[in-house]
């Protein structure tokens, strides 16, 4: 096909992997080739509808693995590295694979395309947890910038796997952008929401709590974040690796404000849902930070963009699909 571009997406079975693959698939000139090992990403009905697409592939790979990537080849325009362990449970219980497959994915990756004159860019996905070790050992400006320097939390605790994880990964991108001329672009993201992110965050974990008793414990209540829909995530991902110099930089992915606390978007929730509830507020999460939200200069110096979703807005579509998967809950 004239003109095609070839876009590889790691983790593209998982929540952001799969909303930009979707959002990418509409572009007729673009041929996009997904890639996840389905240990948390799913082939449920939306992945299968996806692959039936002419320019869709989807592999099951390890990307820890040499022999996967000798046959993956190396003619992609486009790479957006989002596979990783994630997720509460893993960090708890596998902490090992956290660290292991984490650092050896992206490690692997980059050796591999390391000699392409091929790639126009390679997008990392990071994450706002990686602030948390700043926030908790010093003052540390908020809305948060992203030239905040980076600070680990309890080396020994298994928590901090997944903020180190992503450090290294960052590492990663910035000395190999150096060395071997791949330009990157690292979004930081920042409390995104939408259908299919799984039951293990939030705004999908309250609407379950509401959806089975009018009652219901908040914990955290008084903390406050900035909500962005995957769709605006989406549009800030894509601008940020097809429309950003080259080299290698890092940008915060959501919305500065407003900021809303943990109490008002339950109250949010149940409204969205027609529900009324009663709400008995309970103790912090132990290292939840107060406040989290991005500082969004520096992407707006970059790109031009203005979010298109609303909370309101972008609750009532997440909840139109919630409503219709309450009895499959996943992580």
């Amino acid at each position: 096909m004239k003109d095609r571009v070839k876009v590889l997406i790691t983790g593209g079975a998982g929540f952001i992997g799969y909303h930009l693959a979707n959002k990418l698939s509409n572009y007729p000139n673009y041929q996009i080739v997904i890639v996840d090992s389905f240990k948390r990403g799913r082939m449920d009905d939306e992945l299968i509808k996806l692959q039936q697409k002419e320019n869709v592939l989807v592999l099951n790979g390890d990307l820890t693995s040499d022999q996967f990537y000798e046959s993956l080849g190396l003619d992609f325009d486009y790479i957006y590295h989002l596979a990783a362990i994630i997720g509460v449970r893993n960090v708890t219980n596998h902490p090992d694979q956290v660290l292991g497959i984490n650092a050896l994915s992206i490690l692997k990756l980059f050796e591999h395309f390391k000699e392409s004159k091929h790639i126009k860019k390679v997008f990392f996905s990071s994450t706002s947890e990686i602030y948390a070790g700043t926030l908790h050992h010093f003052e540390m400006s908020i809305p948060t910038p992203e030239n905040t320097p980076l600070t680990l939390l309890d080396i020994e605790s298994s928590r901090t796997t997944y903020m180190l994880s992503k450090m290294f990964g960052e590492s990663v991108c910035f000395n190999y952008s150096k060395k071997y001329g791949i330009p990157c672009a690292i979004g930081r993201y920042h409390n995104v929401y939408g259908p299919r992110m799984g039951f293990q965050h939030v705004i999908p974990e309250m609407i379950v709590k509401i959806n089975k008793s009018t009652n219901l414990g908040v914990a955290s209540s008084n903390h406050t974040r900035a909500y962005c829909y995957i769709d605006d995530a989406i549009d800030m991902t894509i601008l940020l690796t097809e429309k950003t110099k080259p080299g290698c930089d890092v940008y915060n992915i959501g919305v500065q404000g407003p900021e809303i606390k943990v109490l008002d978007l339950v109250k949010l929730i149940a409204k969205t849902m027609k529900k009324e509830i009663i709400i008995a507020e309970k103790e912090d999460i132990a290292g939840s930070p107060n406040r989290r939200c991005p500082d969004m200069r520096k992407l707006n110096d970059c790109i031009v963009f203005q979010p298109n979703f609303t909370l309101d807005t972008g609750l009532r579509i997440t909840y139109d699909w919630y409503k219709k998967h309450l009895d499959n809950v996943y992580e």
